[in-house]
């Protein structure tokens, strides 16, 4: 998943606080690195320094499903750093 030139659509169906999709937007519209999930083609992990963001990204538009959230127990390296 590449850096995005539009502003990324994020659908929550699972009604996640404002401030997590926020965030999300924001990490993702910055080119956050994503790691794919190796047995689910489009679904990938999303590292903040709190949380990891657990999305599917549409083949056909695009747009962002977050479907869960949980606690970070790994710090987030800084590409300039590693």
């Amino acid at each position: 998943m590449g850096c995005c030139t539009r502003e990324v659509q994020i659908e929550d169906p699972r009604n996640h606080p404002a401030e997590t999709v926020a965030v999300l937007r924001d990490i993702l519209s910055r080119g956050a690195r994503t790691i794919p999930d190796p047995k689910r083609r489009g679904f990938y992990e999303v590292r903040s320094d709190s949380l990891v963001y657990y999305i599917h990204v549409s083949p056909i538009n695009g747009n962002v499903l977050l479907l869960a959230t949980w606690p970070n127990q790994m710090p987030v390296q800084n590409p300039s750093n590693a």
